[in-house]
């Protein structure tokens, strides 16, 4: 597998992630993405990254990216 960490606009990662499975849909879909805190051994870091895994199907790496981008621009709205 291939993963890509991604830091993000956000204070903390993991509340995000809550957010998107609990309380975001965009056309009736969300996406699971993994917090890079627990990643690092330095405490701090990796508090605003996620983990996305590769997606081998184009189309559907497209689609996640932009339920990912709905969910963070929503979440940030919300915060």
């Amino acid at each position: 597998a291939f993963y890509q960490a991604v830091g993000l606009p956000v204070k903390d990662a993991e509340d995000f992630v809550k957010f998107m499975i609990s309380e975001f849909s965009y056309k009736g879909k969300t996406v699971m993405v993994t917090p890079m805190r627990d990643f690092y051994i330095t405490p701090g870091l990796g508090q605003s990254e996620i983990r996305i895994a590769f997606v081998l199907g184009i189309r559907e790496l497209k689609e996640a990216m932009e339920i990912l981008q709905k969910g963070l621009e929503a979440y940030i709205r919300q915060a």
